[in-house]
C-alpha cells in the first residue's frame, strides 16, 4: 500500500436531491452520499425522493441520512423504505438519544459537534468522549439554526485524538479543501454550500463538486 492509500481522505457529498447529482457523485468517486431528512432544510427530501436517489448509489458508497431532534417514528418511517447505511444527527440529541435511535434501525452514526468561535481543544475532546459510540464527530461551525451555514471555524482547535473518527465540515470547498487536509489530516470531509451555485441553497454545481473531489485528492497525493 502506497502513501496516497494510507492517507486517503474520505469524501461525503451532502444535501443531494437529484438524480444527476447522485450520479455525479459516484461517478467522482464520493465515498458517500447524503440526503437532508430534515423538512426546514432547503436541501430536505421526502422519503420517496430519497427511495428512488438511493437506487443509484452502489454498495460501496454509503448512503447517509441527516436528521434533526428526528422522532422514533420519523427514523423507523424513512430507513423502512430508503436503505440508509449511516445515520447523521445534527440537531440537540443527547448521548443516550443518538445510541437509542440508533439502535432502533440497527445502524452506525456520525454526530455533529458544532463548533463555536470560544471552542477550544479540549471542549471538543470532552464532547468526543461523550459520543463515544459515534462512529464519527463531524466537526461543522457553530450558525443559527442547524448546519449548512457553510462558514469556516478554526480548525487549529480540533485535537489529534479525535484521530480515525473526525470528519471536517463547514464552509469547505475546492479553494480550501486541500488545506484543511494538509493541517488537519481528517478521516473524512463533508461538503454541501460548497458544491453548490453561488445564492442558490440546494442546487449542486457539478463544475464544483468535480473540483471538490480533485482538490481531495490532490491534497492526499500530496
Amino acid at each position: 500500500m502506497n502513501e496516497a492509500q494510507l492517507h486517503r481522505t474520505r469524501i461525503k457529498l451532502c444535501g443531494l436531491s437529484k438524480t444527476d447529482d447522485v450520479r455525479l457523485a459516484v461517478d467522482l468517486g464520493a465515498d458517500a452520499v447524503g440526503f437532508v431528512f430534515y423538512p426546514p432544510s432547503a436541501r430536505s427530501v421526502s422519503v420517496a425522493q430519497a427511495a428512488e436517489l438511493t437506487r443509484y448509489v452502489p454498495t460501496l458508497v454509503s448512503s447517509v441520512g441527516l436528521f434533526v431532534n428526528a422522532t422514533p417514528e420519523w427514523i423507523r418511517e424513512v430507513t423502512a423504505e430508503v436503505p440508509l447505511t449511516l445515520l447523521q444527527f445534527h440537531g440537540d440529541e443527547t448521548p443516550a438519544q443518538c445510541a437509542e435511535l440508533a439502535a432502533i434501525v440497527g445502524l452506525p452514526y456520525w454526530r455533529a459537534v458544532c463548533v463555536g468561535p470560544d471552542a477550544t481543544a479540549g471542549d471538543l475532546l470532552e464532547s468526543s468522549l461523550q459520543y463515544a459510540a459515534a462512529h464519527g464527530i463531524l466537526l461543522d461551525a457553530l450558525v443559527e439554526g442547524f448546519g449548512g451555514g457553510g462558514k469556516v471555524f478554526d480548525w487549529s482547535v480540533i485535537p489529534t485524538d479525535l484521530g480515525h473518527r473526525a470528519v471536517l465540515s463547514g464552509g469547505l470547498n475546492a479553494q480550501n479543501v486541500s488545506e484543511a487536509i494538509r493541517r488537519m489530516r481528517p478521516f473524512a470531509v463533508d461538503v454541501s454550500s460548497g458544491i453548490e451555485v453561488p445564492g442558490a441553497k440546494g442546487v449542486k454545481d457539478p463544475a464544483r463538486m468535480a473540483a471538490f473531489v480533485r482538490a481531495v485528492r490532490a491534497a492526499d497525493a500530496e
